[in-house]
C-alpha cells in the first residue's frame, strides 16, 4: 500500500498529465484577408529591395543622404542599437540560465594560540599554529526530461526575436519621418518662394500704379490699395521664412545633426512629381511589416510560457555533485621510541567526492500553478488577438495609403491644367493694366486666382510625396528586410 507521502506525489503527476493531456494549445489566428486592395491597380513593380530603401525611388541624392545619416547616426537610431544590444545581452542570461550553475568555494583559516597560563600536564601541546584551507565546486544541474528548459530558451529567443522586429519598426518609422520632414521643408521653401514672388509683384503693381496716380491717369486709392497689399505680402514672407527655419532645425535633430546651422540643410524651392502608385500584395505585410512580425513573435513567446506554465507542476530532477580538497594544519606530538613525546606540526591533506539527486513535487502549489497556467493562457489569447489586429490593421493602413495616393495622383493632374490656364489669364491681366486697358481690379482679381490655384498645387504635390512616404512605410518599407530571415508563422 503506498503511504500518504507517495500518494500525494501520484495525485500531483497525474493532475499534472491530466491537464496537460486536455489542455489544448494557443489558438490559431485568423488571418483572413481579401484577395486584392479595394483601390486602384498600381503601376510599379517594386522589386523587396527596393522596398527596403524606398526612398532612392524619389532619386533625390540630398534625400539620400539624409536618410543614410539618419540610419547612421540620429538618436532614434543609436537608441534601437542599445535596445538591441541589450536585448541580446538579455537572451543570452536567460539562455545561459538553463544551463548547469553553480560555482568554485574556498576559505582560508590561520589561527596561532599562545599559552598565557603556567604550565600544563596535557600530553598535548598547548598553543601554536592552526589552518585550514579548503576549495570546492559544487553544480546543479537540472534535468530536462520534460523539455521545460527548452522551452525556457525558446521563450528567451522569441522575445528577442519581437524586441528586433520593434527596433526595425523604430528604424521604418524614422526613415518616414526623415523623408516627411524633408518633404515639408521643401514644402515651406516653396511657398517662401511664392511669397517672396508675391513681393515682388506687388511692388511692380505699386510702381506702376503710383505713376499712374502722379500722372492723373489713375486714382491714388489703387497705390494705396497695393500698397496694403505688399503690406500683407511682405508680412507673410517672414512669418514662412521662420517656418522654414523651424523645418530645417527639426530635420537636423532629427538626423543627429542638431548643433549645425540651419544653412547646413538648404532646401530648394521646388518638389518632384510622386512616384507611381506601387503594386502591392495583401499577404505580403505577414512578412514585410516589422509591427506584423512583432506581434508574431510576441505571440509565439506567450504560446511557450502557457506550455511553460503547465510544466510547472511536473516534478523536478536536479543533480548535485560535488569535488572539493582540503588542507589541515595543526599542533601534534611526535613519538620518538622508547618513551620521548616532542612537538609537532601535523598537516592533513584529504579530498572528496560525491553526488546527489534532488526530487521536488509542488504538492501544495498545484492549485495555485492551475490558476497560473490559466491566467498566462489567456495572455496568450490576448496575444493572438493582439496579433490578428496588427494584421488587419496592416492592411487598412495599406490599402487606404494606395487609395490616398491614387487620389493625390490624379488632383495633380487637374490642378496643373487649372493653375496653366489661371497663369495665362494673369498674365493677359497684367499685360492689360500695363498697357491701360484693364483697371487694377482686374488684374489683382486675375493674380489672386492664379496664386491660389499655384499655392493648391503646391500643397498637393507636397501632400502626394508625403503620402507616397506613408505608402511606403505602410506596404513595410524602410527596414533591413533583406538581411533578416523570413519566420513561418505560427501554426
Amino acid at each position: 500500500m503506498l503511504s500518504a507521502k507517495q500518494a500525494r506525489v501520484c495525485l500531483a503527476v497525474a493532475t499534472a498529465v491530466a491537464l496537460v493531456g486536455c489542455a489544448s494549445g494557443a489558438r490559431k489566428p485568423d488571418l483572413t484577408l481579401p484577395a486584392a486592395y479595394e483601390a486602384p491597380a498600381g503601376a510599379a513593380a517594386l522589386a523587396p529591395a527596393a522596398l527596403d530603401t524606398w526612398w532612392t525611388i524619389f532619386d533625390d541624392p540630398a534625400l539620400n543622404a539624409l536618410e543614410d545619416g539618419a540610419l547612421r547616426d540620429a538618436p532614434d537610431a543609436k537608441t534601437q542599437i542599445a535596445r538591441l544590444m541589450e536585448a541580446a545581452a538579455t537572451r543570452n542570461s536567460n539562455v545561459l540560465q538553463t544551463y548547469p550553475t553553480g560555482g568554485i568555494s574556498g576559505s582560508a583559516n590561520y589561527k596561532d594560540t599562545v599559552q598565557i597560563g603556567g604550565p600544563t600536564n596535557s600530553l598535548i601541546p598547548v598553543g601554536g599554529i592552526s589552518q585550514n584551507d579548503s576549495i570546492s565546486f559544487n553544480p546543479t544541474w537540472e534535468l530536462d526530461f520534460l523539455g521545460g528548459l527548452f522551452d525556457a530558451r525558446r521563450a528567451a529567443r522569441d522575445d528577442y526575436a519581437a524586441t528586433r522586429f520593434d527596433a526595425e519598426a523604430a528604424r521604418a518609422t524614422l526613415a518616414a519621418d526623415v523623408a516627411d520632414g524633408y518633404f515639408q521643408a521643401r514644402g515651406a521653401a516653396i511657398q517662401l518662394d511664392d511669397a517672396n514672388e508675391s513681393v515682388r509683384i506687388d511692388r511692380e503693381l505699386l510702381r506702376v500704379a503710383q505713376v499712374k496716380a502722379d500722372r492723373g491717369l489713375g486714382p491714388t486709392s489703387d497705390a494705396d490699395r497695393v500698397a496694403g497689399d505688399l503690406a500683407q505680402a511682405v508680412s507673410q514672407a517672414d512669418s514662412l521664412t521662420a517656418e522654414l527655419h523651424v523645418d530645417q532645425r527639426l530635420l537636423l535633430i532629427l538626423v543627429g545633426r542638431g548643433p549645425e546651422p540651419v544653412e547646413s540643410l538648404p532646401m530648394s524651392a521646388d518638389v518632384p512629381d510622386p512616384p507611381p502608385v506601387p503594386q502591392a500584395v495583401p499577404g505580403d505585410l505577414l512578412q514585410r511589416r516589422p509591427d506584423v512580425r512583432e506581434a508574431d513573435w510576441k505571440m509565439r513567446a506567450a504560446a511557450i510560457r502557457t506550455k511553460l506554465a503547465k510544466e510547472q507542476i511536473f516534478p523536478n530532477l536536479v543533480l548535485e555533485p560535488a569535488i572539493g580538497l582540503a588542507r589541515q594544519v595543526a599542533p601534534g606530538i611526535e613519538y620518538i621510541p622508547p618513551l620521548t613525546f616532542v612537538p609537532q606540526q601535523q598537516t592533513t591533506n584529504t579530498g572528496f567526492w560525491s553526488y546527489g539527486v534532488g526530487l521536488s513535487a509542488p504538492v501544495l502549489d498545484i492549485p495555485r500553478l492551475l490558476q497560473d497556467a490559466k491566467a498566462q493562457g489567456a495572455r496568450t489569447e490576448e496575444a493572438v488577438i493582439a496579433y490578428e489586429k496588427a494584421v488587419q490593421s496592416a492592411y487598412g493602413d495599406a490599402e487606404n495609403a494606395l487609395v490616398r495616393l491614387s487620389a493625390d495622383e490624379q488632383r495633380i493632374k487637374v490642378l496643373e491644367d487649372g493653375e496653366a490656364r489661371a497663369h495665362r489669364a494673369y498674365d493677359a491681366a497684367k499685360q492689360g493694366y500695363d498697357l491701360g486697358f484693364n483697371d487694377l481690379t482686374t488684374a489683382l482679381q486675375a493674380e489672386q486666382t492664379w496664386r491660389g490655384d499655384r499655392s493648391a498645387l503646391t500643397a498637393e504635390r507636397v501632400q502626394a510625396l508625403r503620402r507616397a512616404v506613408q505608402t511606403y512605410k505602410a506596404l513595410g518599407g524602410g527596414w533591413a528586410y533583406a538581411a533578416t530571415k523570413p519566420a513561418t508563422q505560427t501554426q
